[in-house]
């Protein structure tokens, strides 16, 4: 491929998110699970168009995604990632994109960068959480989409981390619980509560062996934390403003037990070999929340503003660092 055609892929890859998405909402990949299908078995389990859906398959055929034999389908190893049952599937992510909303967000992005607007609320006049809130549907796939893309992470967390020196762990934020959920299987020693507004926060772990060490409590991270000796932050500060990140923080060290620390779980930008997914990511936390990526060096003073210090910073086998803060 020279650089031309390179480019244009570039440029046009827009479209391939937008079949991915629809092969997504459609559930083609679930439907292939269990071996290869007809176009009309397909369309008719899908509620599809034949012949279109025809066009949609020789599209994600060319791009890997599906493998085509003598008029039958079947997944490739691309397309077992879109799987609803695989861990990690990114089915939840691709179905987003069904969202109109977050569509023109992505087209307001020369909005953003002449004026540093957060681009869905100039164009929408709400923010993205509200607007998720007021439609439960796809409330429900960006959970799912956070539930999913935490699995690995959480693992990678859970065992790269010491928490021998911690009785109790706050998932601040912490949605269904996917991280606590693995720190509390791989550390028998701990205790630790999901913490996280009433609408999202889980009630029980999926594993019954966790659930008496497990407790949910509701609330605004902006506001108050149940104290514990260590609070763990994933995928929290990069949706907020520094002023918004200092908040949370704060909160974070005024409840924080003597001697505990803060563990921030994010992409830290610059970090050797993560940087072209490191750089869209703050793309995306400029055009939806209004967040960042940040450095190191940025991260570090975010937490001498809030009252902690830096400890270190731990490299995980993911996308993901773990940034480790004691009270200053």
């Amino acid at each position: 491929m020279d650089n031309g055609e390179r480019l244009q892929a570039m440029v046009t890859g827009y479209r391939v998110s937008a079949a991915l998405s629809v092969a997504a909402e459609l559930g083609l990949s679930d439907e292939l699970t269990a071996g290869p299908r007809t176009l009309g078995e397909l369309a008719g389990a899908v509620g599809a168009d034949e012949e279109t859906l025809g066009r949609l398959l020789r599209a994600l055929v060319a791009a890997g995604v599906y493998d085509e034999a003598d008029g039958n389908y079947q997944n490739t190893p691309l397309g077992e990632g879109l799987r609803s049952d695989v861990p990690g599937s990114l089915r939840p992510l691709a179905r987003t994109l069904q969202d109109p909303a977050l569509w023109a967000a992505w087209g307001h992005l020369e909005h953003s960068v002449r004026t540093g607007e957060t681009a869905f609320e100039a164009l929408h006049g709400v923010d993205v959480w509200t607007h998720r809130q007021r439609l439960p549907q796809q409330n429900l796939i960006f959970n799912d989409t956070m539930a999913a893309l935490s699995s690995d992470i959480a693992q990678a967390v859970a065992t790269t981390y010491d928490f021998g020196r911690s009785h109790d762990v706050v998932d601040v934020g912490g949605g269904r619980g996917v991280l606590l959920e693995a720190v509390l299987t791989e550390h028998d020693h701990l205790a630790g509560t999901v913490f996280d507004l009433a609408h999202v926060v889980a009630e029980a772990p999926k594993s019954a062996a966790l659930r008496e060490r497990w407790s949910a409590v509701a609330g605004s991270f902006f506001e108050e934390l149940p104290p514990a000796d260590a609070y763990l932050l994933k995928s929290i500060l990069h949706d907020w403003s520094d002023d918004r990140c200092l908040d949370i923080l704060r909160t974070c060290a005024a409840s924080l037990n003597p001697g505990g620390v803060v563990l921030v779980v994010e992409v830290v930008l610059d970090r050797p070999g993560r940087e072209l997914g490191a750089a869209f990511s703050d793309l995306n936390m400029l055009v939806l929340p209004g967040g960042r990526e940040r450095t190191e060096q940025q991260f570090a003073g975010l937490f001498a503003a809030a009252g902690l210090r830096l400890i270190r910073v731990l490299d995980t086998t993911t996308r993901m660092s773990i940034l480790e803060a004691t009270k200053a």
